[in-house]
């Protein structure tokens, strides 16, 4: 049988195709086989090589986690409490091992954990204790104005609390039956006293000074200042009210009494408090107590 030219053509395009591509195809497998191999080279040298800024690979003994000095590994990995990435360390120093009072970090690990060091000294150990409180009258600054004797409150001089008062102020005026009484007995020692000054009998005329200094003395003690004394005996009547003064200077911080109240021996009407000088009153938690002790600022 005779074969068709135009099929001896058409196989002989095909196998010159054929080859074409096989030669490509080496081609490339043989490119792809290169770049592999240099790239394979360059990585193995970069990792030969040492990390910048990191130590030499033969001074390190250790791995250790920045965070937990206490984790040492023999290769770097990642630390079993955080997770975080071991750093090396190494004795770059040629010094002994770290004690069991010692620990050693390196530039690095120090810079991560933030240490701050101190040169030891000897000195006194302060604390800086923070407490909560109050700010308190000066219990050894108090006035108070109280009845003496019993009576009637017919006015009062200051009638709120927080009033600022000196000493020898006008506070209130007090009526009362015995203090009525009291004048009228020293206004007649005094008026005796006087009348018996030409007598002869010293015994007498000593009676009667030693009354007027009794009824003197009673009504000081009842709260009726020298200056009030000496005006009774100079008027010659008595005073149906006494004036009650301020002893000290201060702040009116209390107000017991109302004006026409009656009050007894010993009721309280006003306190002052001198504010000068004030108190702070801290309370103290146990733990604190060894750090708080009598005199310190």
């Amino acid at each position: 049988m005779q074969e068709d030219p135009g099929n001896r053509r058409a196989s002989s395009h095909d196998r010159k195709r054929l080859m074409v591509f096989g030669i490509v195809a080496v081609a490339l497998v043989l490119v792809s086989i290169g770049i592999g191999y240099r790239i394979g080279r360059r990585g193995a040298q970069v990792e030969m090589l040492p990390r910048q800024g990191a130590e030499d690979s033969s001074e390190v003994v250790a791995w250790t986690c920045s965070m937990h000095p206490q984790i040492r590994q023999p290769k770097p990995g990642q630390c079993p409490l955080c997770a975080m990435d071991l750093i090396p360390v190494t004795d770059s120093s040629g010094d002994e091992a770290a004690g069991a009072t010692e620990l050693r970090l390196s530039a690095k690990a120090r810079k991560l954990a933030e240490i701050q060091t101190s040169t030891v000294e000897r000195k006194r150990v302060t604390a800086e204790v923070r407490m909560v409180g109050k700010v308190d009258y000066d219990e050894t600054r108090l006035s108070y104005i109280t009845a003496w004797v019993p009576g009637r409150l017919d006015r009062l001089y200051v009638n709120y609390t927080g009033v600022q008062v000196n000493k020898g102020d006008r506070m209130a005026d007090l009526y009362s039956p015995e203090l009525l009484a009291a004048q009228e007995e020293l206004i007649q020692a005094v008026e005796t006293a006087r009348r018996l000054e030409v007598s002869d009998v010293t015994v007498i005329k000593r009676t009667a000074e030693e009354m007027v200094d009794a009824t003197r003395e009673k009504l000081r003690l009842w709260g009726l200042t020298p200056g009030q004394i000496s005006e009774i005996e100079q008027r010659g009547t008595a005073s149906d009210h006494i004036t009650v003064h301020a002893p000290a200077s201060g702040v009116v911080i209390q107000k017991n009494a109302l004006e026409g109240e009656y009050v007894k021996t010993g009721a309280r009407i006003y306190t002052i408090a001198d504010l000068s000088q004030v108190w702070v009153q801290l309370d103290a938690y146990e733990s604190d107590l060894r750090w708080v002790h009598p005199g310190q600022e």
